[in-house]
């Protein structure tokens, strides 16, 4: 953790724990990092999904070509806090009233995905346009990755042998203009495996377009950047897989990719700080309770990992009792809840932890806090606090805590 953010995870208010801290700076620069490797015909786009934090998303407004929402929610909040921005609307099961929001807000794109989805779309539209790209459950081999979404029996997109229909409703049409494909099949892939999936892809969409005599300008690859969270500082490899872009761009000119990552965006700029409440010892094994837990962070639970941490000592101890501790075993790291699930570390050896210390969980930007079971217990929400640095010193913003 730097020195800046370290200052002031130290010196948040015990009363405002657990918080999520989330570093703008280190946002930006690794989005910058990340545009700056891709070829000039790729977009980069913001899945919403990942981390919707309205300070986050203003912060990448200044990096990425746009955003990708997937419900109506996600496109009234994005919408309303970035009126200009180009949003591109996917996700399964859209509605009637979902398709008609879109319609409104000028979305650049609407990605359909399935025939019953178009034709609602033909009897919302009235006097409006729409571009739109048909999803495709493409007949590609997925390798073994943490999420398949496609490549055999799958509720998301349409099987390439109902494409001709929708080809047929969109010929019929003159409304919707077709500007191509989406085909996001996977995610945790690493640039290698990401690579090889996104060139199958484009050979496959390039031999279904000369076959059906249609043009094909823009394929949407959707995200799927790896994330280990039990190696940190391993990243996706941005720059081998711009390089890897290009040379696939090369064999197909006039074609436009576009992406969406999310958790790879997003994951590494923000931290889950906390304090242990407890230290307890059951048949050998010690336990650390925490304040808070997967009801605030449910990253480690979905995914079935040890969230990476960092002990940060307190020395304060005030009260007349011994204070607990564990020293040079394993421990587990629990929140709050009722059930043996909640729990965001296993067994991880430490040198040191006793009540009153800090914990601050790293890689928790995405898929963390709002993919949380949050009313469960009723436990009052983390706060929130948005670390920025400019030409001065700037405080942290907080949203405290609701109920």
């Amino acid at each position: 953790m730097k020195e800046s953010l370290l200052h002031h995870v130290r010196h948040l208010p015990a009363a405002q724990l657990p918080s999520y801290v989330y570093d703008l700076p280190s946002l930006r620069q690794h989005t910058r990092s990340i545009r700056a490797t891709l070829p000039r015909r790729v977009e980069l786009l913001y899945a919403v999904k990942a981390n919707p934090d309205p300070h986050l998303l203003q912060a990448l407004a200044e990096q990425v070509d746009g955003f990708e929402v997937a419900s109506g929610g996600e496109l009234r909040h994005t919408r309303a806090l970035l009126p200009d921005a180009a949003i591109v609307f996917g996700g399964p099961g859209k509605t009637s009233t979902d398709l008609d929001e879109a319609l409104s807000a000028g979305v650049e794109r609407l990605h359909v995905d399935s025939e019953q989805e178009l034709r609602i779309l033909t009897s919302v539209m009235g006097h409006r346009t729409a571009d739109v790209l048909l999803r495709v459950n493409a007949p590609v081999m997925i390798r073994r990755t943490a999420l398949t979404m496609g490549g055999g029996p799958s509720p998301f997109g349409l099987d390439p042998s109902q494409l001709d229909r929708c080809l047929q409703i969109i010929a019929d049409d003159e409304r919707i203009r077709l500007q191509g494909l989406h085909v996001h099949l996977a995610s945790g892939l690493d640039a290698r495996a990401h690579l090889a999936l996104v060139d199958e892809v484009v050979s496959w969409a390039d031999c279904w377009r000369r076959q059906r005599g249609t043009e094909l300008t823009e394929i949407n690859v959707g995200g799927g950047m790896g994330v280990d969270y039990d190696r940190p500082h391993q990243t996706f490899d941005w720059s081998a897989f711009g390089t890897g872009l290009q040379q696939i761009l090369a064999r197909h000119p006039g074609l436009t990719l576009k992406i969406e990552p999310g958790r790879s965006v997003t994951a590494y700029c923000g931290t889950y700080v906390t304090r242990v409440l407890d230290v307890k010892f059951s048949r050998g094994e010690a336990f650390a309770v925490l304040r808070g837990g997967t009801h605030h962070l449910r990253t480690p639970a979905a995914k079935q990992h040890d969230q990476p941490f960092e002990i940060i000592p307190d020395d304060a101890w005030h009260l007349p009792w011994i204070r607990p501790e564990v020293r040079d075993e394993p421990v587990t790291l629990v929140g709050q809840l009722c059930t043996p699930k909640d729990v965001l570390a296993r067994r991880v050896m430490i040198n040191r932890l006793r009540v009153g210390d800090r914990i601050a969980f790293a890689m928790a930007g995405a898929y963390a806090w709002n993919i949380s079971h949050q009313g469960f217990l009723m436990h009052s929400h983390p706060t929130f606090h948005h670390h920025d640095e400019g030409d001065r010193p700037v405080p942290y913003k907080c949203v405290c805590r609701t109920a």
